[in-house]
């Protein structure tokens, strides 16, 4: 690729305009290799002399004359919109995806994967992955629930949340759960303390002396926790406890 060296006419006040972008502090290297181009060729510098000066290759320098002989001083600061590197996806392909995520699961499988839907509707795992992330989808994640078969579940609700959002005066509200079958265990033999090293251990197997049932009560307005084992679990051991 040959190219004679051109002759660029830069005017005092261009001159000026490019001389002050050189010595700005605040501007941006690109812009100052881009003046410093301009000015030696202005100056009457050959090519090589001017890839010598800036560090440029050759295609680079003629790129910023002609820019210099078409935009300007101006064409020097900005860079030329360049088109994406991937063709935007159609709306309507994004449509189709969010749709068969949220109604359909694939044929052979319990959900959808980004490889199958890309399959299913013929574009890249990375182009589903990127509509799945824009609208918060996460089809690899479960979450349970089970709906009560009460008959009185509604009115029990909404005492329970009637006692929270608006409490009678002087109520006392007791928030209990129940965590039946503890198990009073012991190892077979004594475990090792930690130790610099080497993690605390413990043997396999254990020794069963039974179950307890196991009341405990925390104080939220001081921290304590009060706990007391029973015999039996009960209503009347429970009331006993309260």
């Amino acid at each position: 690729m040959r190219r004679d060296d051109i002759c660029i006419y830069v005017s005092p006040a261009n001159r000026v305009k490019l001389e002050a972008i050189i010595a700005d502090r605040n501007s941006t290297s690109k812009a100052v290799w881009r003046a410093e181009i301009v000015l030696a060729t202005a100056d009457g510098a050959g090519t090589n002399a001017i890839m010598k000066r800036t560090g440029k290759s050759k295609p680079c320098v003629w790129r910023w004359q002609e820019r210099y002989i078409d935009d300007g001083v101006e064409g020097l600061l900005r860079d030329k919109t360049r088109p994406p590197g991937r063709k935007p996806l159609l709306e309507a392909v994004k449509r189709k995806v969010l749709a068969k995520t949220a109604t359909e699961t694939p044929a052979a499988a319990t959900q959808w994967s980004v490889r199958s839907m890309a399959a299913e509707v013929g574009i890249s795992h990375t182009s589903v992955q990127r509509i799945w992330a824009e609208a918060g989808l996460k089809p690899h994640l479960v979450r349970t629930f089970k709906i009560s078969n009460d008959p009185y579940f509604e009115e029990k609700v909404t005492d329970v949340v009637g006692l929270y959002m608006n409490p009678p005066d002087k109520a006392l509200v007791l928030c209990v759960d129940e965590k039946s079958q503890i198990q009073a265990l012991d190892r077979t033999q004594p475990g090792l303390p930690m130790k610099k090293g080497r993690a605390g251990t413990m043997t396999h197997d254990y020794k069963r002396h039974g179950t307890t049932t196991l009341f405990a009560a925390l104080e939220v307005a001081t921290g304590k926790v009060i706990g007391e084992c029973m015999p039996r679990h009960r209503h009347q051991e429970f009331l006993r406890f309260l």
